[in-house]
C-alpha cells in the first residue's frame, strides 16, 4: 500500500517490517482513530466522548503501520506552551505488544519535540504503562489520580 506523505515525516525501519508517519490530524486522523478505537473504547472501555478531543486538532501525530499500511500504534504530540511538549493518547494494538512499537513511537516524538527546543515533555500515564515510560526516562510527579475511571500518574522529562 502507498500512502500520500503529504508534509509528513517518515520514519522507516524495514527490519521491524513497520514504518511511523508522522502528520497533522486531516492527514493522521483515520488511522489514529482506529488504533485509539480499538485500545481506548473497545479494549478499555472509555467513552467514545471522552476519547476525542480538541487537541486532536492542533497535535501532531505519530502512527506506526506494518509495511501493508495497518495501523498498528498511535500517540499524539501536543505544545500546551513554549518549551513544554506533552505526550498523549498512546496505544498499540493489543496484537502488537511487545515489539518495541510504543519505544519508537515515544522516541519519534521525542525527536520532534527536541527539534521544536522544547526544555520538557510531560504526560499522563496510566499507572499500568509507568514503568515503561521510567525506561525513557520519564519521573512521576504527584499524586496518582483517576483520569475516565482509569489510575494515572503525571511524569516528566527534562530534555536540557
Amino acid at each position: 500500500m502507498q500512502r500520500a506523505l503529504c508534509g509528513t515525516r517518515l520514519v522507516c525501519d524495514f527490519t521491524a517490517m513497520t514504518y511511523i508517519e508522522i502528520g497533522d490530524w486531516p492527514l493522521m486522523q483515520t488511522a489514529a482513530q482506529a488504533v485509539r478505537t480499538a485500545v481506548f473504547v473497545q479494549e478499555q472501555g472509555i467513552a467514545p466522548e471522552d476519547e476525542w478531543d480538541a487537541d486532536d486538532a492542533t497535535a501532531l501525530h505519530a502512527v506506526l503501520f506494518d509495511l501493508n499500511g495497518k495501523p498498528l500504534g498511535n500517540a499524539r504530540l501536543l505544545q500546551p506552551s513554549a518549551g513544554l511538549a506533552k505526550v498523549g493518547r498512546m496505544a498499540v494494538l493489543k496484537e502488537a505488544r511487545g515489539q518495541g512499537y510504543g519505544a519508537r513511537l515515544l522516541q519519534a516524538l521525542l525527536r520532534e519535540a527536541r527539534r521544536r527546543s522544547n526544555k520538557e515533555v510531560r504526560l499522563s500515564a496510566q499507572r499500568t504503562a509507568e514503568s515503561f515510560y521510567a525506561a525513557h526516562g520519564f519521573v512521576v510527579v504527584g499524586e496518582p489520580f483517576d483520569e475516565v475511571g482509569i489510575a494515572h500518574v503525571e511524569m516528566r522529562l527534562s530534555l536540557v
